[in-house]
C-alpha cells in the first residue's frame, strides 16, 4: 500500500484554513488504497507527524512526533525510524506552503506531488506575477498596478497617485495573500494611504486594481487526469458586501450557484482561459482560477495553487465522489512522475588549475 503524506498548517494568515483542508483530505483518504501520513507544519516551524482525526485537536498546540524530510521519507528526529513517502498532497494555504517552498522541498527529496510544482506555485501565489502571466497570454485582466512597500515609505503621495490613476473605485490587496485578508475597496483618494498601509502590514507588495461594483465572482477549477486537462463547471459565489469576505468564504456563506448562470459564451471563455493558464504554467494537480464577470465580459483575477477543500466539490457533490477524485489525483501523480534527465558532470573540480594562489585568482574570473 503506497504512503501519501498530506501536508497542512504553516505560518501564514491562512494556516487555520489549511488545517481544515488538510484534515478534510486526511479523513477522506483514510481507509482507501493509500496509507495516510498526516504532516502538520506548526507556526513556529518544523514538521510534526500525528494520527489526528479532528480539527479541534489543533485549537492549541498539536501533539505529535517531530519529523524531517530526508531522501524520500519522513524521518523521526533523534531516531532511525523512517516513514517512506510515495506521493505528497499539499493542503497548505498561503505563505511558505503554497508559494512553491514545500514543492521545492518535495522535489529535492525526490517525492512525487499531486499538487502544483515550484514555478507554478510561485507564480500563482503572487497576484501581480499571475496578472503578468495572464497578460502575456493575451487574457483580459482588469487594469492594475503593483506598489512596493519601500516605494510607499519613500513617497506615500506618489504611491497613492499611482493607484489613483486607475480611477475610482479601486481595490487594494496584499500581493501574496488569499482568503480575502487585507482587502479594501477605496472610493476616493483620501482612503488610499490607509488601505495601502493595511496591505503593507501583511506583505511587502500590494496590488491596486480597478474595482467593478457590478462584478460577479466566478471560478473554474482545472486538473490533469489520465494525461488530459479536466475542467470543472463554472461556479458563482455570492456576496452580501462589496467583496467576498473571509466570513462568507468560511463561516456564513451567502450561497453559490453551480453551475453559474452566465451570459452565452462566457462559461466557455472562462474555461478556455483556465486551460490556457494551466498549460502555460506547466501546472499539475488541481488549481482554481477566479474571474470577475462584468456584464458579458470576464476578467481573469487570481489563481489558487491550493484551493479551499482542494476544489473537490467543483467536480462532484458527494463525499464518495470527492474521495474518488482525490485518489485519482494521487494516482496521476504516481503515474506521471517526471522522468529523470541526464545531468552533465564536467570533472572540472578534479583539475589542478584552481589550486593555490593563482587558482584563487582564476576562480574569481569566471565568464
Amino acid at each position: 500500500m503506497p504512503n501519501v503524506a498530506v501536508f497542512f498548517g504553516g505560518s501564514s494568515c491562512e494556516a487555520e484554513i489549511s488545517v481544515i483542508t488538510g484534515m478534510y483530505a486526511v479523513n477522506l483518504l483514510r481507509g482507501t488504497r493509500y496509507h495516510v501520513l498526516p504532516v502538520y507544519l506548526p507556526p513556529e516551524g518544523g514538521m510534526v507527524y500525528g494520527t489526528w482525526r479532528k480539527v479541534s485537536e489543533f485549537a492549541g498546540r498539536a501533539a505529535g512526533i517531530p519529523v524531517t524530510l530526508r531522501c524520500g521519507a519522513l524521518v523521526r528526529e533523534g531516531r532511525r525510524r523512517r516513514f517512506p513517502v510515495d506521493v505528497a498532497l499539499n493542503c497548505c494555504h498561503g505563505g511558505m506552503g503554497e508559494d512553491g517552498t514545500l514543492a521545492a522541498l518535495l522535489a529535492w527529496n525526490g517525492i512525487p506531488s499531486a499538487s502544483p510544482g515550484v514555478a507554478g506555485s510561485a507564480v500563482a501565489m503572487d497576484k501581480w506575477l499571475t496578472k503578468l502571466a495572464a497578460r502575456g497570454l493575451g487574457l483580459p485582466v482588469a487594469p492594475a498596478v503593483c506598489i512596493a512597500e519601500r516605494a510607499f515609505c519613500a513617497d506615500p503621495e506618489g504611491a497613492c497617485a499611482q493607484a489613483a490613476e486607475l480611477g475610482f473605485p479601486v481595490v487594494i490587496k496584499p500581493a501574496r495573500l488569499g482568503s480575502s485578508i487585507g482587502l479594501t475597496v477605496v472610493r476616493e483618494a483620501e482612503g488610499l494611504r490607509d488601505a495601502l498601509a493595511l496591505a503593507f502590514t501583511l506583505d511587502t507588495r500590494a496590488v491596486a486594481e480597478r474595482y467593478f461594483p457590478e462584478k460577479r465572482d466566478v471560478n473554474c477549477a482545472a486538473c490533469r487526469l489520465k494525461g488530459e486537462i479536466a475542467l470543472s463547471p463554472c461556479e458563482e459565489a455570492f456576496s452580501g458586501g462589496e467583496l467576498l469576505s473571509y466570513e462568507e468564504k468560511y463561516e456564513r456563506g451567502s450561497g453559490r450557484a453551480l453551475p453559474a448562470q452566465l451570459p452565452e459564451g462566457v462559461a466557455e471563455e472562462i474555461g478556455g482561459m483556465t486551460r490556457a493558464l494551466y498549460e502555460a504554467l506547466g501546472l499539475r494537480g488541481v488549481v482554481r482560477a477566479d474571474f470577475l464577470v462584468v456584464g458579458a465580459r470576464a476578467y481573469f483575477n487570481e489563481l489558487n495553487a491550493v484551493p479551499g477543500s482542494l476544489a473537490g466539490y467543483l467536480f462532484d457533490d458527494t463525499l464518495t465522489g470527492i474521495r474518488a477524485f482525490f485518489l485519482d489525483l494521487l494516482d496521476e501523480a504516481l503515474r506521471e512522475k517526471p522522468p529523470a534527465k541526464q545531468i552533465i558532470r564536467t570533472g572540472i573540480l578534479s583539475q589542478d588549475i584552481f589550486s593555490g594562489a593563482k587558482g584563487c585568482k582564476r576562480r574569481g574570473n569566471f565568464v
